[in-house]
């Protein structure tokens, strides 16, 4: 199998692929899923759920696209199929952080210490 591969690679099919946007386009456009994926462990604070949903519709389109198109181009294909699967667990993170109740739950556990604390000292103090 890797010899077919580099007897591929030496052909002018493969010179032609790999000056092409067909390659080109989809290695440039990597960017995209690359940071998503970085943003997965940032603080669902700093997620736009805008900003993601629009993400994941335009990466979904053009899976479309890359699928649709003659030759398919199997690059562009994968790099929007990783961006739109990033971008729907980032909202997941985003409906259940601002809308199923996980700010509430991160931000209580600060308050119940702050009132534990403020029950000893009053007791501290009383004694």
């Amino acid at each position: 199998m890797a010899s077919a591969f580099f007897q591929w690679a030496r052909s002018p099919a493969a010179r032609e692929y790999f000056f092409s946007t067909h390659f080109w386009g989809p290695v440039a456009n990597w960017g995209l899923p690359l940071a998503a994926l970085s943003d997965l462990r940032k603080d669902e604070e700093v997620i736009s759920g805008t900003m993601t949903t629009a993400l994941a519709a335009y990466s979904m389109v053009f899976m479309r696209f890359a699928w649709r198109v003659q030759p398919r181009n199997y690059l562009l294909f994968a790099c929007h199929l990783t961006n739109a699967s990033a971008q729907i667990v980032q909202e997941a993170r985003f409906i259940n952080y601002w809308h199923m109740g996980g700010r509430e739950k991160k931000l209580s556990i600060p308050e119940r210490a702050a009132d534990a604390i403020g029950e000893k000292v009053g007791e501290a103090v009383g004694k």
